[in-house]
């Protein structure tokens, strides 16, 4: 079933501490918006807080369904939040409870994939495509505290036999690297990340350094309170060390993308998140080495790697366009 071309749906993106709802029109427009706070650790509560929020927007808009995006593994249906780290979800079946309680047909999807598709549908896959830059394929890269992926292929979403394609963050790059919140060792997300951008600040701090002095000014002194905010500040500001950290961090980036590249083949690679706020000073370095290991550099079409255009909006206006196919 789809809904008509000028109904509105509403997304729901749905973090470990608010829950921003939006109703979007088909070209990808908020026209209102909402957010509650999560009480990420009461099942029932999430529930309600998601239908509390919905019912504020369905009584100035028409809606005709509503996605969520959810930082999880979703099952192949769409339907069940099977495991969300920062949730109380465990086998849940979230689009059942919401459609009994909207009356309103739901979608569910993990919150990198939504963003991906946002990004694909209305955001910079949509404006490099009316570049003349053609895209059916891409990828995208959420650099936040950990490192989330999305894959569009042929215009659909890639989503695997059981719904978990896109964990890009856990492919592992470095065995018996450093410890991994999956469990396992040397996994991408902990090398090309803000985690892995904090824990570098951070060591080079505890050193003493003075390379780290404005570092330090920035975060009181105190080297636990460097965050990724701090380092991309004193980058921003000039600042030698700051700038190599997300020099390295840029190249990790770049690295992990030529192999993603060689196993998918996108005509695009975006890069969103929190961390991409600094821009080529992550984003210059992502590029050269994402050329330098470019497998068949040469030989192959250009594969623009360009920053995502929706910011903290991707995933509430992707899974929004989702829920149109419901």
């Amino acid at each position: 079933m789809s809904t008509p071309s000028g109904a509105l749906t509403v997304g729901v993106d749905i973090g470990g501490t608010k829950i921003a709802a939006g109703a979007v029109d088909a070209a990808g427009r908020i026209v209102a918006r909402t957010r509650r706070e999560t009480p990420a650790r009461d099942v029932g509560a999430i529930a309600a807080a998601v239908v509390d929020a919905v019912g504020e927007l369905r009584r100035e808009h028409d809606v005709a369904a509503v996605g969520v995006a959810a930082a999880g593994f979703v099952d192949a249906s769409r339907s069940v939040v099977t495991f969300a780290p920062n949730l109380a979800w465990r086998d849940e079946p979230v689009r059942a409870d919401l459609e009994r309680a909207l009356g309103l047909p739901v979608v569910v999807e993990n919150d990198a994939n939504a963003a991906a598709w946002g990004e694909f549908a209305h955001g910079t896959g949509r404006s490099a495509s009316s570049a003349g830059h053609e895209v059916h394929d891409m990828v995208l890269l959420t650099i936040g505290t950990g490192l989330g992926g999305g894959i569009v292929i042929g215009d659909r979403l890639l989503r695997g036999a059981s719904g978990f394609a896109g964990e890009l963050g856990h492919v592992r790059v470095v065995p018996d690297g450093h410890p991994c919140g999956c469990g396992n060792r040397g996994c991408w997300e902990q090398y090309a990340s803000g985690r892995a951008l904090v824990r570098e600040a951070r060591a080079m701090a505890r050193t003493g350094s003075p390379l780290a002095a404005h570092l330090l000014e920035l975060a009181g002194d105190d080297p636990e309170a460097i965050q990724g905010p701090t380092v991309t500040k004193a980058a921003l500001e000039g600042d030698t060390a700051a700038v190599e950290l997300l020099a390295d961090l840029g190249r990790w980036i770049g690295e992990g993308a030529a192999s993603v590249v060689a196993a998918l083949d996108p005509a695009l690679v975006v890069v969103g998140g929190g961390v991409s706020e600094a821009g080529d000073l992550l984003l210059a370095p992502a590029r050269t080495a994402f050329a330098r290991q470019l497998t068949a550099r040469g030989h192959r079409p250009a594969i623009p790697v360009e920053l995502a255009s929706l910011g903290n909006d991707a995933g509430m206006i992707g899974v929004a366009d989702l829920a149109r196919t419901v």
